[in-house]
């Protein structure tokens, strides 16, 4: 049985241009189907003006215009992107054990933000949209940072964690918003824009 988003996507073509296994995962799991698209090289600066709560949306439309000459006029192309976000500093991707290590002290025991913003782009429509989340971590001993980089390296996640692993499971004292937003993909949101698109 199709659900009533397969149908409304019949005939048409998604494409999901993203090299994440999680955010792969998630659209797989609302039971559509779909291609990879190449994930290409692109520059993910953004206007210094953009609010933290703008820059996923802004880089999110920014990947999918490298697509833009390639798409079928029954293409929806897919594209994302996840920042996390304390005390209005963007925590990146680590690029090594150290600035993991720095990240992870900084969320320890505090609030912050985690903000997926999500383009559809088909021929002739553009469709941007964000969503926010706010994550609380119990406090971080320097035994479970160590452990949990060394074991899980967590060196391609904005804020140096994924909260579906070890440290989600065991440090995350509260989250408030949707907890796929975080993973990397707020569905939900999805689900709807593509309904109407």
């Amino acid at each position: 049985m199709h659900s009533p988003l397969s149908k409304h996507l019949e005939g048409r073509r998604l494409i999901l241009a993203s090299g994440s296994p999680r955010r792969k995962e998630l659209l797989g799991e609302l039971g559509l189907e779909f291609t990879l698209g190449t994930v290409k090289d692109y520059d993910e600066t953004y206007p210094h003006n953009l609010s933290y709560q703008q820059i996923p949306a802004f880089i999110a439309e920014q990947k999918s215009m490298h697509f833009k000459g390639e798409l079928q006029p029954e293409d929806i192309l897919i594209t994302s992107d996840t920042i996390v976000a304390i005390d209005g500093d963007i925590l990146g991707k680590p690029k090594d054990k150290a600035e993991a290590i720095k990240m992870l002290r900084e969320l320890s025991g505090r609030t912050h933000h985690v903000v997926t913003g999500v383009c559809l782009r088909s021929t002739d429509r553009t469709l941007t949209f964000s969503d926010t989340c706010e994550v609380t971590f119990d406090i971080l001993s320097d035994e479970d940072i160590d452990f949990y980089i060394d074991q899980f390296k967590p060196f391609d996640k904005a804020g140096a964690y994924g909260i579906q692993e070890w440290i989600g499971l065991s440090n995350i004292k509260s989250i408030s918003g949707s907890v796929y937003t975080v993973i990397g993909l707020p569905v939900q949101k999805l689900y709807k824009a593509l309904l109407e698109f």
